[in-house]
C-alpha cells in the first residue's frame, strides 16, 4: 500500500488522518481490514518457485502490518521500518541488525532496564561487549570508543531519571567515528522529535505507549534510515518476529488521534509538573521541559514538544512507608509499570541498584508520574490527599 506523495507537504494531523490507509483498496472502507494468517496461495508452480507475491508467508507480512509499517516510515522520515510484538523485542531487533560477537557497544547508564538485561544477557552471550556511559558525556563520548566498538545506544530522555542526552554531539562523534547509532525515542514520539533527521540511525519505539494509546496492546517499532535499512530487515526476516494484526490494527487506528492525545499530554504533564513543583513535600521535578531537569538545553535544542511523563524528588525526610502510605490509598492514581494510556499511573523506583556509569543521588526518593485524561482538578485533589498521607497526617 503506497503512501499519497502529497501528505508530506501537510500538517501531522492531516498525515495521521490518512497514513497507513487507501480506501480505493479497501472497497471504500475508510480503515484497512484485518489480515490474519499464515498459508498464502499460489496460483501456478512458477509463482511458488519464485515467491511471485507480494506476501509469500504469514511470517513475511501482511497488508495489515504492511500499513502500520508504511505510516509509520512516512511519520519517521525513514527508508523502512519494521515491527515486533513489544518496545524491548524492537529494541532486540536493532541491536541484533548491527552487532555481531566480538563487537563493543556503548549503552546509556538511563537506558531502560530491561534493555540493560538484555544487553548484560543475550548480547553478552553471543560475544558483544557492553560500556554504560553517563548520559551527559556529550562529545566526551569520544573517549570511551574502541577499536571494535559497533554502536552507541541512546535514550533520549533517561527512564526514569530524564536525563536529555546531547544527541547531535554524541551523532557527531559516532559518524566522524563509523559508529552507528540507535536511540530509543518512546517518549517524545517522532512528534516532537526527528532523529533520523538528526543523524540518527536507528529509532525505537514502544507503539504500547502513545501510538497505542489504550494500554490495550503491546507493540515495537523499528525505523531505518537508507544505510541500516538492508541490516534490520534481514534481521527481521531471519528471526520471523511479528506482531499479531489485531494489534497492528489497533496502533493503526491508534494513530489517528494521537496527535491529539500526544499534545494534550504535554498540556497536562506542564501544568502538573508546575503544580507539584510548588508542593513543600517535592524537592525537585525532573521533566525535560523544565530548567531543574539535567540536559534540559538539550531538550531545547533538539525537541519541539514534551510528554505527559517525568519524575519528582520527594523531600529527603520522608520515608519509604511514608511513600507506602501515600501510594497505598490513591483513588485515581494507580500503580502500574507502562505509560502513555488514558489513565495516571504513579511508581516509585529507585534506579541506585543498577546503574553503573553514574551514581543516583537525587536527594530524596522518586516517584515517576503518568498524567492521563481524568480531569486535573481531580488528579490534584488526589495527589493533595496523597501529600497529606506523605507527611502523615
Amino acid at each position: 500500500m503506497k503512501n499519497r506523495p502529497e501528505l508530506s507537504s501537510w500538517h501531522i494531523s492531516t498525515q495521521l488522518s490518512m497514513l497507513g490507509r487507501s480506501p480505493a483498496q479497501q472497497y471504500g472502507f475508510v480503515n484497512p481490514p484485518v489480515y490474519r494468517g499464515s498459508t498464502v496461495i499460489y496460483p501456478t508452480c512458477d509463482a511458488i518457485r519464485n515467491k511471485q507475491a507480494p506476501f509469500s508467508y504469514g511470517t513475511a507480512g501482511t497488508p495489515t502490518i504492511q500499513s502500520l509499517e508504511n505510516a509509520w516510515t512516512a511519520l519517521c522520515n525513514a527508508a523502512g521500518t519494521v515491527l515486533a510484538p513489544s518496545g524491548l523485542g524492537a529494541l532486540a531487533l536493532a541491536l541484533f541488525s548491527v552487532t555481531r560477537s566480538g563487537d563493543h557497544l556503548l549503552v546509556t547508564d538511563s537506558v531502560y532496564r530491561p534493555t540493560r538485561n538484555f544487553c548484560h544477557t543475550l548480547l553478552a552471550r553471543y560475544g558483544v561487549s557492553i560500556t554504560f556511559y553517563d548520559p551527559l558525556i556529550g562529545e566526551e563520548i569520544d573517549g570511551l570508543i574502541r577499536e571494535n566498538t559497533r554502536a552507541i545506544l541512546l535514550e533520549c530522555p533517561g527512564s526514569q531519571s530524564f536525563e536529555v542526552q546531547d544527541i547531535g554531539a554524541i551523532v557527531a562523534v559516532a559518524q566522524r567515528r563509523g559508529i552507528s547509532t540507535i536511540i530509543d525515542n518512546t517518549w517524545a514520539t517522532p512528534l516532537f522529535c526527528q532523529v533520523h533527521a538528526l543523524g540518527i540511525d536507528l529509532s525505537v519505539e514502544a507503539g504500547t505507549k502513545y501510538p497505542g494509546g489504550h494500554s490495550d496492546l503491546l507493540m515495537g517499532m523499528v525505523s531505518a534510515n537508507e544505510r541500516h535499512w538492508p541490516a534490520l530487515r534481514q534481521t527481521y526476516d531471519a528471526l520471523a518476529m511479528l506482531p499479531g494484526a489485531e494489534d497492528c490494527f489497533l496502533v493503526l487506528r491508534g494513530l489517528r488521534t494521537m496527535h491529539l492525545r500526544v499534545k494534550e499530554a504535554e498540556s497536562r504533564g506542564l501544568e502538573m509538573a508546575a503544580w507539584l513543583q510548588g508542593q513543600p513535600e517535592i524537592s525537585r521535578v525532573l521533566h525535560p521541559a523544565m530548567p531543574d531537569c539535567p540536559g534540559h538545553i538539550n531538550w531545547c535544542r533538539y525537541f519541539t514538544g514534551s510528554t505527559g511523563l517525568f519524575s519528582v524528588v520527594l523531600d529527603s525526610r520522608f520515608t519509604r512507608q511514608d511513600v507506602d502510605n501515600m501510594l497505598n490509598n490513591m483513588k485515581i492514581f494507580s500503580m502500574g509499570f507502562s505509560w502513555g494510556g488514558f489513565e495516571s499511573l504513579i511508581i516509585p523506583f529507585d534506579c541506585t541498584e543498577y546503574r553503573t556509569a553514574t551514581t543516583w543521588r537525587p536527594g530524596g526518593l522518586t516517584l515517576r508520574i503518568q498524567i492521563g485524561l481524568e480531569d486535573m482538578a481531580d488528579l490534584k485533589n488526589d495527589l493533595v490527599a496523597g501529600l497529606a498521607r506523605l507527611r502523615g497526617e
